[in-house]
């Protein structure tokens, strides 16, 4: 889609907005808040809808190539959902995965305001203390810094930004303020522009509320018409005559006047206005759609599209060894990628998103990142096999490179016939494909065949590879060993993994001499796939009927059977009988099976924190939980609509299971409950600490029924760990300057016992990073402080982003794996006065800088971690719990 100017008018999709502010549907962070003010509206439910309501308008101007328009009316008189607009827009069976994650991570952001350490208590984040202006200089800083970000291709730091631009937009100065009270009926005309006074704000010495000792306060403000917002806890202190926050955290709103005028939730007890919540919510919802459509307009229909990832494909990413041995395997890719290109070219699995990047010795990359095929074939096609021929290579390192510039939820292929050099990298590239929740798969021609080719530098270990078996393994992904003459026909795997696939679960998990692997088939799947590498002597594949068929190659009973050496493929007919199926193999060595399906059923997953004790609970959200908190699991069911249909009774899942990787025990399971409406898809299941005690990674599987009764069964895409300590790392409330030195703050706590600790840290070539803790023991529910310093060099290129990375090392016997946190800065320029589109009543905007929080001195404390139960007042320690997710602080 070519960048388009598109209007700031809400036009006839606001059409929507009551049946998506429903009472069962700030405000509270997100769906565990309703367990507290039942049937309020969450910053979760505003971010979504209006990114539905701003996905539509795109979708109804937009016709699909090939497909009749979409009509306004056939979306009227239901909730609209993902799943929904895809399968209208994009056709049947078209997966909304990547745009329902892209989306949690803006909603993510977004709650984290009210958690985070550096933004919680900050009045200015939230429109209170009537701080109106710097709230409001606050505000468009961060939309500039989303603006901006997804110019430079970050789209998850872009998300994280627009995130907490919304948390103050949408919802807390609509909570907050009295312009609700006021009587206005529209979002405020100036919220978004600098230029334009906010106009008629309170003054210092206005009196602005009366005493009220009840939990409802409705007519608590004094008779004027001034703009006002009430104060919170105990700074700044609250003036003689000022309104409060209010609500049962707030020690504000014991001095007199007493009560308070927030709007954040239905229930009384947190809102003294909680009768106003949906008049707040409104236009909180129309002020979202606002700023989604203004971020359109600037980035154009194409790179709006990338932000939120409104699109049913995959990116292709590749990372290429170029010395000298390694002509077929390139030619293997460029096949692969024409294939790609060609084959899906105008269609809506054509990918929206190209990475390569290549690698020899010393060297790797540079990357090279586009939307446009055509420079993608260009690219690959200059790239030839010459120089070094010898091992190892800087693999692990271009990987590394990928992952920071492949959107989440995509698969890396790595085409390579070496052991990496920097097998270093191994643990701290595993995380971040975790982080990114990308699958790697490698590709590896280790062919002794050529060994006059490849130049041994020393005796090499013969398992010289375990580090791309780490990696894949923490990344749901696999390292398949092939043979030049078979690269080109083992890298077809790419074409399948790009199809959006899923992997069916298996049991066992892994191969048991003499005992037949069991899978489950449902009517959701088609084009199921047996994959068989190793040493394989026989094999044979049975359906539900009875039917078998063996490794005989070409078209069996059962389906088509391919082989490339050790490597067998087994495409089974379409459609495949629902039912148990059975894969018998004999084999030696270490084979692996696995069995593939596409679908539109599907999940995404994280893990978050209960917090019940402050002024907005709600649920933290983390990427893996922290041994000894307890942990709630969030399911969000993708494609519960086959085909676009809602009739019929819907698939549910009923239970998830735990199981250890890759031996596959089940460690436990627990059941889900549903949350909010059926068709949402949303799931929760409560994960107690002794169930995430151990110390191996583990996998999730559902369990749950068809619309027709039958067994489904899910696996998640990638296996999950248990995180020994928690680590906090934040940086300024801003982005970063050339020449600056930019203070960073660094947490970390430990709620299952002593750990002895070292610490240690990364950042971009040629930032220097300083810091004054290297090691550190903790004690149970002790937690440590520290400070570190990034240096910005003079040179660093304006619009830019750099990534800081900080692990914690166990230095015990037997170490646990390192618990990682990363932090995504963006270097920004001197303020231009045109980054946002200008709407026809501003003169324009001008985007200033948010002032940065300075972090606390490094200490230690004791007793103040908590035993990872909501209601107890840890929070004021742990709060860096969503530094898991890697986000950058604000």
């Amino acid at each position: 889609m070519p960048p388009t100017h598109v209007p700031l008018a809400l036009g006839s999709v606001l059409l929507l907005l009551l049946q998506l502010l429903s009472p069962t549907s700030a405000f509270f962070p997100n769906i565990w808040s309703l367990l507290a003010a039942p049937g309020s509206v969450t910053h979760q439910d505003l971010t979504e809808a209006a990114a539905l309501n701003v996905t539509l308008q795109l979708f109804l101007e937009r016709p699909p190539p090939g497909r009749p328009p979409l009509r306004l009316e056939d979306f009227l008189g239901r909730t609209l959902l993902a799943d929904d607009l895809f399968a209208s827009y994009f056709g049947p069976g078209s997966p909304s995965r990547r745009f329902r994650a892209a989306l949690g991570e803006v909603s993510r952001a977004n709650a984290a305001q009210d958690f985070l350490p550096t933004s919680r208590n900050d009045p200015d984040l939230h429109f209170d203390a009537e701080r109106l202006g710097q709230g409001r200089t606050r505000l468009v800083g961060a939309l500039r810094e989303a603006l901006v970000a997804a110019q430079a291709g970050d789209h998850a730091l872009a998300r994280q930004r627009l995130g907490a631009a919304l948390h103050a937009l949408q919802q807390d100065f609509y909570s907050h303020s009295n312009w609700v009270e006021l009587g206005q009926q529209r979002p405020h005309p100036h919220l978004l522009w600098p230029r334009q006074e906010l106009g008629n704000l309170a003054q210092v010495g206005d009196p602005t509320c009366a005493d009220c000792e009840e939990l409802s306060c409705p007519g608590n403000l004094l008779g004027f018409t001034r703009l006002t917002s009430g104060y919170f806890g105990t700074y700044p202190s609250k003036p003689p005559g000022k309104c409060s926050h209010g609500g049962r955290f707030d020690q504000s709103s014991s001095q007199p006047p007493r009560g308070g005028i927030n709007k954040d939730s239905t229930a009384p007890g947190f809102s003294p206005h909680h009768t106003l919540h949906l008049q707040a919510a409104e236009l909180a919802l129309l002020a979202s759609i606002q700023a989604f459509g203004l971020l359109r307009s600037r980035l154009g229909d194409r790179g709006f599209s990338r932000l939120l990832d409104i699109t049913p494909a995959s990116s292709l990413s590749f990372v290429l060894d170029t010395t000298g041995s390694m002509g077929e395997e390139i030619n293997a890719a460029k096949i692969q990628a024409r294939h790609i290109v060609e084959q899906r070219r105008g269609g809506p699995m054509e990918p929206g998103h190209y990475v390569l990047v290549p690698f020899h010795d010393p060297g790797f990359g540079p990357v090279f990142t586009t939307s446009d095929p055509d420079s993608f074939w260009q690219q690959l096609n200059e790239i030839q096999a010459v120089g070094g021929g010898d091992e190892p290579e800087m693999s692990l390192s271009a990987l590394e490179l990928a992952l920071l510039h492949t959107p989440p939820l995509s698969d890396i292929f790595v085409f390579t016939d070496a052991s990496p050099k920097d097998a270093f990298l191994t643990r701290r590239v595993g995380a971040l494909a975790q982080e990114r929740r990308c699958r790697v798969t490698f590709l590896v021609t280790e062919d002794p065949s050529r060994a006059q080719r490849r130049v041994r530098r020393e005796v090499l270990s013969p398992l010289r590879f375990e580090p791309y078996e780490v990696v894949a393994l923490a990344s749901g992904g696999e390292v398949i060993f092939t043979k030049d003459q078979h690269i080109r026909d083992v890298a077809t795997v790419v074409g399948d993994s790009t199809a959006d696939l899923v992997a069916l679960p298996l049991e066992p998990p892994v191969l048991v001499p003499g005992r037949p692997l069991v899978f489950t088939v449902d009517g959701l799947l088609r084009r199921v796939t047996v994959r068989i590498h190793g040493e394989v002597r026989s094999f044979w594949i049975r359906n539900p009927a009875g039917v078998s068929q063996g490794q005989e190659e070409g078209q069996g009973s059962l389906g088509h059977t391919r082989r490339f050496g050790q490597f067998w493929m087994v495409s089974m007919n379409d459609p495949p009988q629902t039912g148990t199926w059975e894969i018998q193999v004999t084999a030696e060595g270490n084979t692996r099976v696995r069995v593939q399906a596409q679908t539109a059923l599907d999940f995404l997953f994280h893990f978050g924190i209960p917090v019940e004790d402050g002024p907005h609970p709600g649920l933290y959200p983390v990427t893996q939980p922290v041994a000894g908190l307890r942990t709630q699991l969030l399911i969000e069911v993708t494609g519960l609509h086959p085909g676009g249909r809602r009739e019929g009774p819907l698939p549910h899942f009923s239970h998830v299971v735990l199981r250890g990787v890759p031996g596959g025990a089940e460690l436990g399971r627990v059941p889900l409950e549903p949350s909010g409406a059926p068709e949402r898809g949303l799931l929760v299941a409560s994960l107690p600490p002794p169930l995430l005690s151990t110390a191996g990674p583990f996998a999730l599987e559902l369990l749950g029924r068809d619309g027709g009764g039958r067994d489904l069964r899910r696996a998640a895409p990638q296996p999950c760990r248990v995180a020994p300590v928690l680590l906090e790392l934040s940086g300024p409330a801003g982005f970063l300057a050339p020449g600056s030195k930019a203070p960073l703050s660094l947490r970390i706590a430990s709620f299952s016992g002593p750990r002895d600790l070292d610490l240690r840290t990364w950042v971009n070539a040629s930032f220097a990073l300083t810091s004054n803790l290297s090691r550190v023991r903790l004690e149970h529910n002790e937690s440590a402080w520290g400070r570190l310093w990034l240096e910005v060099p003079e040179s660093a290129a304006l619009d830019s982003v750099v990534t800081v990375t900080v692990a914690a090392m166990g230095r015990e016997a037997r170490p646990v794996p390192p618990t990682h946190a990363f932090l995504r800065l963006l270097v920004l320029g001197p303020d231009p006065q045109d980054q946002l589109a200008v709407p026809a009543h501003s003169s324009g905007p001008v985007l200033t800088k948010a002032s940065p929080t300075l972090p606390p001195s490094p200490l230690v404390t004791r007793g103040r971690a908590g035993g990872g139960l909501a209601g107890n007042p840890w929070w004021g320690t742990v709060a860096g719990v969503l530094l898991l997710l890697g986000l950058a602080s604000w």
